[in-house]
Formats: C-alpha cells, sequence, structure tokens
C-alpha cells in the first residue's frame, strides 16, 4: 500500500515540474555545409576600384532637395549637410560604393553575409528561399534576400529606412527597391562586380543602374572602425549632424 502511495506521488511530483514544451525559436537560414563547396570562390577582402558612371536622374521634391544640398557643399569645401549623426551609417546602396572602406563576404547555409568595414555593419542576403517578412523593420541596410543563378548571387533588398541615401544628399521614397546581380569578372577572377540597380519611380526618372568594381586582397582583413572614438561632429540640438567651427563647441 506505501510503495503505492509512494508511487502515485511521485507521479504527481513529476508532472508538476515537468518542463513545458520548448517554444519554437526564430526562422534560420536552412541548407548543408557541403552545397558551398559549389559555390565560387569569394574569398579575401574586396576594396572598391572607382569607376564613375552616370549619376542617377533625381526628379521633383527630390532633385530639388539635391540641388540644395549641393549648394550648400559647395559652399563649405564640399561638405554635404546630414540630418542625422555622422556616426550613423549612410546606409544602402550608398555604402557600397565607398572606395576607402573594404568589404568581405561570408557564405553559410541559406544566407549570405557581407561585412561592410565603415560603421561595422552588416548585410544578411537570406538564401533559403524565404521572401520579404509583411511586418517589415526599416533600417539602413533594408531586408535583402537572395538566389543564386549559376555563379551569380542575386539580390533584392527592400524597407530602407529614410536615412539611407541613394548616393550623397539623395533620398529615396518608400517605393525603393534595390536589385544586385554579384558575380567575379569572368576575364579577372580577383576582380568582383555588383551590378547594382536602383528603382524608385517617386525620387528617380529611371532605374539608375551602377556598376561597382572590386579588387581582392586575400591578405588583408576588417579593421575596426569605432566613430564614437573620434567623433568631431555630433549631432545638435536639432537632431542634425553638426561639423565644422560649431562642431567643437555648442551647435547653432
Amino acid at each position: 500500500m506505501r510503495a503505492a502511495v509512494a508511487l502515485g506521488l511521485l507521479a504527481l511530483a513529476g508532472s508538476a515540474v515537468a518542463a513545458p514544451a520548448p517554444i519554437p525559436g526564430a526562422a534560420q537560414p536552412k541548407g548543408h555545409y557541403g552545397a558551398l563547396d559549389k559555390l565560387p570562390d569569394w574569398g579575401g577582402v574586396w576594396v572598391l576600384a572607382p569607376a564613375p558612371g552616370p549619376p542617377p536622374a533625381a526628379k521633383g521634391e527630390y532633385a530639388k532637395k539635391l540641388a540644395e544640398r549641393k549648394a550648400f557643399a559647395d559652399a563649405n569645401n564640399g561638405e554635404f549637410p546630414r540630418d542625422f549623426s555622422y556616426c550613423a551609417s549612410p546606409g544602402v546602396p550608398y555604402q557600397m560604393g565607398l572606395g576607402q572602406y573594404p568589404i568581405e563576404f561570408l557564405f553559410t547555409p541559406g544566407r549570405v553575409t557581407i561585412l561592410l568595414e565603415a560603421w561595422m555593419q552588416t548585410r544578411r542576403v537570406f538564401t533559403d528561399g524565404r521572401g520579404h517578412p509583411e511586418d517589415l523593420e526599416l533600417s539602413l541596410n533594408g531586408h535583402s534576400v537572395g538566389r543564386w543563378e549559376g555563379e551569380t548571387l542575386v539580390v533584392d533588398t527592400v524597407g530602407l529606412k529614410p536615412q539611407a541615401r541613394i548616393v550623397v544628399g539623395l533620398d529615396h521614397s518608400d517605393k525603393e527597391r534595390i536589385t544586385e546581380r554579384i558575380h567575379l569578372d569572368p576575364k579577372d577572377p580577383d576582380t568582383l562586380i555588383d551590378e547594382l540597380t536602383v528603382s524608385d519611380p517617386d525620387a528617380l526618372e529611371k532605374p539608375w543602374l551602377n556598376v561597382l568594381r572590386y579588387k581582392r586582397h586575400r591578405e588583408w582583413d576588417l579593421i575596426e572602425f569605432v566613430c564614437a572614438e573620434n567623433d568631431l561632429n555630433p549631432v545638435g540640438a536639432d537632431g542634425k549632424g553638426v561639423f565644422g567651427p560649431t562642431a567643437a563647441g555648442t551647435s547653432k
């Protein structure tokens, strides 16, 4: 009898402390590491080889604001005004075209990660078949999904914050979409090409194609970029970036 009671009590105690069913985690890229061996060799660090192309054709209020900012820059030693901190990334696509700061690509199952030395930014390109989320949260780098077409990575990016620039001084609307076709130069395996197209029917007269070419440096590594260590351009009381003589003291 006592044994039966003891067993019953143990059963009750076990049920009382049983752990709840695990809650499914957030969606993660799916795939197998073996499949990565079939992808092209993008190892090393890549540095932009400047090759100026035609600028985007802005229109309407976006063209007007760009002209005002250019006039300001002409009167201030080429310094464009900033509506946010100088320690904040200018976002995509502008940051992809910064010549002095290298980038690096990491391949993992279901994802390509792009590390950008400037502002220590990270772009995540999901290649596991997912689409863009319905409740998209805006960011400076946007939300990117991609697919491999042979040895070309095709990337679709949406959901960019208003502060993200197309080029220096040029804003975008909420209709902006960025498509990239990234691949090695068939004539030079140490050159990576990013055929970057920006579509924005509100801000641009027509889609803008910007072909970026990067040179490989296998012996290099990205270095730490901490803007706050030398932040001579703080944010003023109006929330805008301060530069020039006012940066050393209080903003106007």
